[in-house]
């Protein structure tokens, strides 16, 4: 099979997988349906897996093509990428650019970084969005989105950026006037400042610890004399010395680096989920969009970067 057949393969596999229809799949390419189905069945058989399970009513992922469809995406838009620079030539970046984040990370990770890409970008125009809300990126116009965590809609092109963790923290002052837990368990004797209950963090604070021959993950809701619905309140109240927040690696990593705060219970510290590019899935990424994800990706593949931003 010629590399022309792969790709086309696994572009009809992203297309059914996003579009959720052999026939609204097809409609987009200008084939018939069946020869959609022929390319996917050629691509499963390739692989020795199932991607897809259809039915007259619906199509549904797989776990295993739930995995494949996100390498897939992310090869697709490299490819168009590469395409982008070397067609582009020596054309600049134009138009206008319409980004969202999270409020918290955004005001702290992104908004510094909008005026030094347009300082390089003159010819762009940008509208920086930032909002808790999971913003609508096809539906409500925008280009590009930072999010951290997990990313249930499989519709969306992502581009992993760094890995972000969440982790316990107190000041040294903080430590030395109450102790150091060395368990999870030992929380509950703790100072523990904690999002209230109507905040989104409903599951509580996340620990891989030992179970059997290897580790599981289990939830804690440590309690204290102090909430808050803010994240941002946590962070300074930490910094204060009241307790120990429970806070991802960007938001506490430079305070770390300058000895304001001390990590504890690292040991214990959940596996790291993502920060990512999200973008919807399309045939020509624009050249100013594609120049801004990889603005980002670079930025924050500097570890410089989070220890003092």
């Amino acid at each position: 099979m010629c590399a022309v057949d792969k790709l086309k393969q696994l572009e009809s596999f992203a297309s059914v997988a996003t579009k959720g229809s052999l026939t609204a799949a097809a409609k987009a390419e200008g084939v018939a349906p069946a020869i959609m189905g022929r390319r996917l069945d050629a691509l499963e058989e390739r692989l020795g897996v199932k991607l897809l399970v259809r039915t007259t009513r619906r199509i549904a992922l797989t776990h295993e093509g739930s995995a494949f469809l996100e390498d897939c995406q992310r090869l697709l838009a490299d490819i168009a990428n590469a395409e982008a620079s070397v067609s582009a030539g020596g054309v600049k970046a134009s138009g206008h650019l319409r980004i969202t984040a999270p409020a918290g990370f955004g005001r702290r990770h992104v908004a510094p970084l909008v005026p030094r890409f347009r300082a390089s970008h003159a010819d762009v125009t940008i509208s920086l969005n930032l909002s808790d809300r999971v913003v609508d990126l096809a539906g409500e116009g925008y280009d590009c989105a930072v999010r951290v965590g997990d990313l249930p809609d499989s519709s969306l092109v992502s581009v992993r950026m760094a890995d972000n963790r969440r982790l316990c923290v107190a000041t040294p002052l903080y430590l030395e006037q109450h102790g150091t837990p060395q368990h999870p368990g030992e929380l509950s004797r703790f100072d523990c400042l904690t999002l209230s209950s109507d905040a989104s963090q409903t599951r509580g604070w996340a620990f891989r610890v030992p179970r059997n021959e290897g580790h599981e993950v289990i939830h804690l809701k440590p309690g204290g004399p102090l909430d808050c619905s803010d994240g941002q309140v946590l962070h300074d109240w930490c910094l204060a010395g009241y307790g120990i927040a429970w806070r991802s690696t960007w938001e506490v990593e430079s305070e770390i680096a300058a000895g304001r705060l001390r990590e504890v219970l690292a040991e214990f510290a959940a596996p790291p989920n993502g920060i990512f590019a999200v973008f919807p899935q399309r045939k020509h990424l624009p050249l100013r969009v594609r120049l801004w994800i990889d603005f980002l990706k670079h930025n924050y593949s500097q570890p410089e970067f989070w220890k003092t931003s």
